[in-house]
């Protein structure tokens, strides 16, 4: 999709950070938005700013983690712009701990939110896409977690890891329809994550982790990169088609350091005297 004028966008995660940022770039490229969010008062806010600015946007409460609920987002959108081009799933919670710390509630609900919840964007929107004929785009946020996962990182590591994996299967399967996938992997940028128990829904069960000491270091997070940039990256990558949208080109030697070790580990599987016997080439991929 390389004009974006006129075309509709749908962003999950909306109202702030990111999803905000997006909504700014696809505005600035002549898109009307449809913001989607968890926190009513932001969304509002959000909205209001962007019509500011002459763009056309609207709003819908909705939670990730329902299928049900993102649904309804997009029946929504249907009404409110008759079509959908671009969807962006965006929203995301951050959280992690020492081995053994991490609560079972806050298990379900980072890979309800980070997992399922880009599942159901792209299982509730791809036949709307599809059926207008016109082409879109899938935008899928993971993050450079979702490609090293540094120790304590695990729960949040182990939801970006699959949706990079998903989004790469899903480039190949949705091509032959017109509809593009990219998977957002930024580094540190600065946005509320850290703040992500503020929207943590007590069906989880209740908050069993104790909040930071006073004297805790700040969050890496508000070190991060402006959140301006990504969303222009993000047009960018839509417009080329591409797969891995990287916003943090300085990472690159710490996820080269991790292919390489696995690629070391190819190299003593072939010189493994245990598979001396297997047939080189029998059941790879």
């Amino acid at each position: 999709m390389q004009d974006l004028r006129g075309k509709v966008a749908f962003i999950t995660g909306g109202a702030s950070g990111i999803g905000f940022s997006m909504a700014e770039a696809f505005g600035a490229e002549g898109m009307a938005v449809m913001l989607a969010d968890i926190e009513a008062e932001a969304l509002e806010r959000a909205v209001e700013d962007l019509r500011s600015r002459q763009i056309r946007a609207e709003g819908v409460v909705a939670d990730v983690a329902s299928r049900a609920s993102i649904k309804a987002a997009a029946e929504a959108t249907i009404a409110a712009f008759g079509k959908v081009h671009v969807v962006c799933n965006n929203a995301g919670v951050g959280a992690g701990g020492p081995f053994g710390s991490f609560p079972p509630g806050d298990w379900d609900w980072v890979i309800d939110v980070n997992l399922k919840g880009v599942v159901y964007g792209m299982e509730v929107f791809e036949p709307l896409i599809a059926a207008h004929g016109e082409g879109g785009h899938f935008v899928n946020t993971a993050s450079l977690a979702g490609m090293v996962s540094p120790p304590g990182m695990e729960p949040y590591c182990a939801t970006k890891f699959a949706v990079v994996a998903m989004s790469e299967g899903w480039a190949q399967q949705l091509a032959p329809r017109n509809i593009g996938v990219s998977v957002l992997c930024p580094g540190f940028v600065k946005t509320r994550i850290n703040e992500s128990r503020r929207n943590r829904p007590s069906d989880y069960g209740p908050d069993e982790r104790a909040p930071p000491p006073a004297d805790a270091p700040p969050s890496r997070v508000l070190s991060g990169i402006p959140v301006g940039p990504v969303g222009r990256r993000v047009v960018e990558a839509i417009k080329a088609n591409e797969l891995y949208i990287i916003t943090h080109p300085g990472s690159k030697a710490g996820v080269a350091a991790r292919f390489e070790r696995i690629l070391a580990a190819f190299d003593v599987a072939e010189a493994s005297p245990a598979l001396g016997d297997v047939p080189r080439g029998q059941g790879d991929l």
